[in-house]
């Protein structure tokens, strides 16, 4: 079983990340992890943090002369603002775990809720990610995302193969593949900043690659697009999950909302539209997975909203803490790391084997028969 645990705090001396049910035999490298980790650390609208961090995962276990021995991963990421002291916070944000959590562990102020709740933890989920990227890496999967909303301005053009999509998001300061909403985007955001306001929108994260059959139909939390759902949703604020065509498929025919079989004798069974986004009955089809998500605009605003003292019970205006004006173009890449994390369970569910040898036999003699059908 494939599973991954986080530790720390925001401003806490570190973050942990442990990823258990790796195989032994894998290569992986700190460099093709930090790589990861910087791209976190990009994108229009970020706070003066991320020019503070300069996140970097250390493999302190698991790991020997750079491959995994089938034991845990332990990844160690410091964080540079290490704060000891910190008063005691007593103004709740709107839209943040704050108040929920004070409530729920009978805190009489939120530093307690903020330090695990800040978002900061996605930076040991890309580390745990990174790892699970280079286990699909191995076998042709490829993961990649980009922005295509923020703040109501929207893509209007993108490539016509979704191949093309990396060398056209990664050097864009949001992530966007087309070049002419990057500036309305970056309009937008410089807006919302002189307001001292936050901005939210939507991010899409695809993967090439996946041979059909990974998840299963046959129980509720087996369904691979409930768990990526799921495992999506978890990111902060993020409010939606759509495949394929998503909500745009309940306005449409069942006629336009299917993806027509075809079979080729080279190509084997194939289909010339995604609607469903890759997935199927709750598992994969072979076409590429297609996932986008919602995003909420974050909740610690420079211009705050009303709240009400912990202590006191007296109005006041919410916490104004060190935040970003719009992280959707960073959430990208945590999505990213999350669908490696689902993906990786699924194909080790699928394929098994303690060592990499005895996936690769399994992965083969399966895609074999696959060609063959």
């Amino acid at each position: 079983m494939l599973r991954y645990l986080t530790a720390g705090e925001s401003h806490g001396r570190a973050l942990v990340a442990i990823v258990e049910g790796l195989p032994a035999g894998l290569r992986v490298d700190e460099g093709w992890i930090n790589a990861q980790m910087a791209r976190r650390m990009q994108g229009y609208g970020r706070g003066n943090r991320m020019k503070l961090e300069q996140d970097r995962a250390e493999i302190i276990s698991g790991v020997i002369r750079g491959e995994t021995i089938g034991a845990p991963v332990a990844l160690w990421i410091e964080n540079r603002d290490w704060r000891r002291d910190e008063p005691d916070i007593t103004r709740p944000r709107p839209g943040h775990a704050d108040l929920a959590g004070a409530l729920k562990y009978g805190f009489d102020e939120v530093r307690h809720v903020l330090e695990r709740s800040s978002a900061r933890e996605t930076a040991a989920r890309v580390a745990a990610g990174a790892l699970c990227g280079r286990l699909l890496d191995e076998f042709g999967v490829r993961l990649f995302s980009h922005v295509t909303e923020i703040g109501g301005e929207a893509i209007r053009e993108r490539p016509a193969h979704l191949e093309e999509i990396p060398a056209l998001a990664e050097p864009s300061a949001v992530r966007c593949v087309d070049p002419e909403a990057e500036v309305r985007m970056k309009a937008a955001v410089d807006a919302a900043r002189a307001r001292g306001d936050t901005l939210g929108g939507v991010f899409e994260v695809v993967a090439l690659g996946l041979p059909p059959g990974l998840g299963s139909h046959v129980h509720w939390d087996r369904r691979l697009d409930g768990r990526i759902a799921a495992a999506v949703m978890s990111i902060h604020a993020v409010k939606g999950v759509e495949f394929g065509l998503g909500f745009a498929a309940a306005r449409t025919p069942g006629s336009s909302a299917h993806d027509e079989i075809l079979h080729d004798p080279a190509r084997g069974f194939y289909r010339d539209t995604n609607r469903a986004g890759g997935v199927e009955g709750g598992m994969t089809n072979g076409e590429p997975l297609v996932v986008r998500a919602a995003m909420k605009p974050l909740s610690t605003l420079r211009v705050p909203l009303r709240s009400v003292d912990l202590r006191t019970k007296e109005p006041v205006e919410a916490l104004v803490v060190r935040s970003d004006v719009c992280a959707v173009p960073a959430a990208g890449v945590v999505g990213e790391a999350m669908l490696a994390f689902v993906l990786a369970e699924a194909f080790l569910e699928k394929f098994g084997g303690d060592a990499m040898e005895h996936i690769r036999q399994s992965f083969n003699r399966y895609t074999e028969e696959v060609r063959r059908c």
